[in-house]
């Protein structure tokens, strides 16, 4: 790794951490805003949001994708959609980890039931958003394959953490640090199974034209 990439990697971090300190840090606020600004539709609205924007909805997209990409013999594609798969996968096993460890109570929790949390119940399962960790970690790979198409995409986990915090399912820290996460596990994968295959593509045509 040389020193631009440790420069670009040492601003990332400070960003992620300012991120994170300013969502812990505006948590109550943001949870008090919307509860003050509740509509019957817009409700309706993200809680299909939050229902179709689970894991298993990703998953079973990544599946279709990539029998289609693999249907057709397109290698590039195929591996990428196996590793949004395995991403989303990775992002969802440390999630529940996390989620266990810490037992977080949700926004909707009531004090006197936060004061004895139980681990393996989900109203203590806030910290960290399954739904952004998986969604991001998704998308996020998809990112090395297509900058353009993840860029149109990148709409999708932005509207399904807004939902999460608007059904009162988590607070905003929840969502920042499952969107760190997914991204984290996105770049995992990539540096495994996506960067060696664009190398080996680029040395094969250099290869080519020496």
């Amino acid at each position: 790794m040389n020193r631009k990439s440790v420069f670009y990697w040492l601003i990332g971090i400070v960003i992620a951490a300012f991120a994170i300190a300013a969502a812990f840090y505006c948590d109550a606020p943001v949870r008090d805003f919307i509860a003050l600004h509740q509509t019957r539709a817009l409700r309706k609205l993200m809680q299909a949001v939050s229902r179709f924007g689970d894991w298993p909805e990703h998953f079973g997209l990544g599946l279709i994708l990539t029998g289609i990409a693999w249907q057709r013999g397109n290698k590039k594609w195929t591996r990428i959609f196996l590793s949004m798969l395995i991403a989303l996968a990775l992002a969802g096993l440390i999630g529940r980890g996390i989620k266990i460890a810490t037992a977080r109570a949700r926004p909707s929790v009531k004090i006197e039931q936060v004061l004895h949390p139980s681990r393996f119940s989900s109203k203590y399962h806030a910290f960290p958003s399954g739904h952004v960790a998986a969604s991001t970690a998704f998308l996020g790979v998809l990112f090395f394959g297509s900058r353009r198409i993840a860029l149109a995409c990148l709409p999708i986990p932005i509207v399904i953490g807004f939902s999460r915090i608007y059904v009162g399912a988590h607070y905003l820290s929840d969502v920042v640090c499952a969107a760190g996460l997914g991204v984290l596990c996105a770049l995992v994968v990539a540096r495994l199974l996506i960067f060696p295959a664009i190398e080996n593509r680029k040395s094969k045509i250099g290869w080519r034209r020496g």
